[in-house]
């Protein structure tokens, strides 16, 4: 099971200007455990993407560096692997004042999965995938969210 983007305003209509600073050819997939790396890049890959892997370690250094238009965050199996990194992006979308990057967690939580607004971070997540992560699943979730740019 996959969610779209919940809404909140226009969000789900259009990305605004602000984004054109961002590599829509770019995700950034974020997760402790290296296998969820690889099969969640080859994913992102399959979508048409280029990736970086990292930890959430990792991912404080990349994201300034690369600007990736798509991040992927493996909340871990408890869904707060990611935390300090959705905190800082929270407030860098609630900063600039937009909705890009598009940010996706992927949540072993079904509270969370069912009722995303309920996120305790969902000003900072487009979308939220329910676990086990499988192509079915993420890789029409991303072809959306890219849509929403080239619409």
């Amino acid at each position: 099971m996959f969610l779209m983007p919940h809404n909140s305003g226009d969000r789900t209509a259009r990305v605004d200007a602000s984004a054109s600073d961002r590599d829509f050819q770019l995700a950034l997939v974020v997760a402790t455990s290296h296998v969820n790396r690889i099969v969640v890049s080859r994913i992102a890959a399959n979508a048409g993407l280029k990736v970086v892997a990292g930890s959430p370690d990792d991912a404080t250094s990349l994201l300034p560096e690369k600007s990736p238009g798509v991040i992927i965050l493996d909340g871990g199996a408890d869904d707060r692997e990611c935390e300090r990194l959705i905190e800082s992006l929270a407030m860098c979308r609630r900063d600039a004042g937009r909705t890009a990057p598009f940010v996706i967690l992927l949540s072993n939580t079904t509270a969370t999965t069912a009722a995303p607004g309920n996120h305790p971070h969902s000003n900072a997540i487009d979308a939220i995938v329910a676990k086990p992560i499988t192509p079915e699943k993420l890789q029409p979730l991303i072809q959306g969210l890219l849509d929403r740019v080239r619409g």
